[in-house]
């Protein structure tokens, strides 16, 4: 086994350590404060081919693997988790099912423009009562001649303000009562068709979370992504890839939680010595890093076998599960280091463990993926 990144591999974390340094971590403290999404950052992302990363040239991407996604992601959560989340969301759960389930033309039409970064991607699954379950979706699409006519909302949709286009699921059919789940490309500008960005979150300020209410919205019968029917089935494969990118981005939280608390240890003085010299904080930084390192290797261990098109469900259960609980753990003891400064906002722990909290329920709450894990050891 070589654990070393490959040189490609270097220098995107290189470049993408850098980047996150210079551009994205020196506002992020004021765009937690103001909410202000960050256009100019991911401007800047489309300009260096960040946008299409994964995905194909022949569809605008760079042709780059999943390891490259979790570094990516890893770095920019690292310096600004709202901006990571964004990043993330834009590639596993707007792109990836385009990439995965869609014609050549519709990736022409559809994937394109979020490789290029001229569309956010957006994924519409989550509603008002279909959450861990997600069978329990209420979302209709009716047949009307070559159209379908769907009605129904979505709940805590990532960057659906900013998508010129995404996915949604809708039920298709019922038959002996159980409903026929698809996937339907919705243009976010089609008539009838609603986005509020209107809630206030614990953390990721900056992120673009939303609701939809589609009433009467009309989209083409060749909008279908994938096959009638295979819609729960999409998703799912789809969040598996999503669950990577949330274990990257909790990698990257706990890292800058981990980076704050080592370095304030070694700056403050309490009965005539830093904090780095008494051993309760040396074990407290001790099992941080080690939980860092393990969560890190899971993730890329994850990405490295949808890589090489090999099962990778359990493995990014596990990835998710784990780099999110320690993500938090980690936040919560960077606050401790830091004693009352910890508890404000110019420390930026505090921000760390708001921002954290969300991986423990997104794509899957810790609960749904022990419930996978188990399924996947044969329980």
């Amino acid at each position: 086994m070589n654990f070393d990144l490959s040189q490609e591999h270097q220098m995107i974390r290189k470049s993408m350590r850098e980047f996150a340094d210079k551009v994205v971590a020196p506002g992020a403290i004021e765009r937690d404060r103001t909410k202000e999404f960050p256009k100019e950052i991911f401007k800047q992302l489309a300009d260096m081919g960040m946008m299409g990363l994964p995905f194909s040239e022949e569809y605008g991407g760079a042709g780059a693997d999943t390891v490259s996604f979790a570094i990516v992601t890893e770095e920019l959560s690292r310096a600004c988790a709202s901006t990571g989340i964004t990043y993330s969301a834009h590639i596993s759960l707007g792109g990836a099912p385009l990439n995965l389930f869609g014609t050549d033309e519709q990736k022409h039409k559809y994937l394109t423009p979020i490789s290029t970064g001229e569309s956010f991607g957006a994924f519409g699954l989550t509603e008002p009562n279909a959450g861990s379950d997600a069978g329990g979706t209420q979302t209709r699409a009716i047949e009307d001649g070559d159209d379908f006519i769907i009605n129904g909302s979505k709940v805590y949709i990532t960057n659906a303000s900013y998508a010129k286009h995404l996915a949604i699921t809708a039920i298709t059919d019922i038959k002996d009562g159980k409903k026929e789940i698809s996937a339907i490309i919705v243009p976010t500008d089609a008539e009838g068709i609603k986005v509020i960005d209107n809630y206030e979150k614990m953390g990721l300020h900056a992120s673009n979370t939303t609701e939809l209410v589609l009433e009467n919205v009309r989209v083409p019968k060749a909008n279908l992504l994938g096959k009638r029917g295979e819609g729960f089935r999409q998703f799912l494969v789809t969040l598996d890839g999503g669950r990577i990118g949330i274990g990257a981005m909790a990698v990257g939280i706990a890292q800058a939680a981990f980076d704050k608390a080592l370095k304030y240890s070694k700056e403050r003085k309490q009965f005539g010595k830093s904090l780095s010299e008494f051993q309760i904080t040396q074990f407290k930084l001790a099992d941080m890093a080690m939980k860092i390192e393990l969560a890190r290797t899971m993730v890329h261990k994850a990405a490295w076998l949808k890589d090489q098109g090999r099962p990778f469900t359990k493995e990014a259960s596990m990835c998710k599960l784990y780099a999110s609980e320690i993500a938090m753990q980690i936040a919560d003891q960077a606050v401790q280091i830091h004693g009352g400064y910890g508890y404000m906002k110019e420390y930026e722990v505090e921000r760390y463990m708001r921002d954290a909290k969300l991986l423990e329920i997104g794509e899957g709450t810790s609960e749904v993926q022990r419930m996978v894990i188990a399924r996947e050891i044969g329980c």
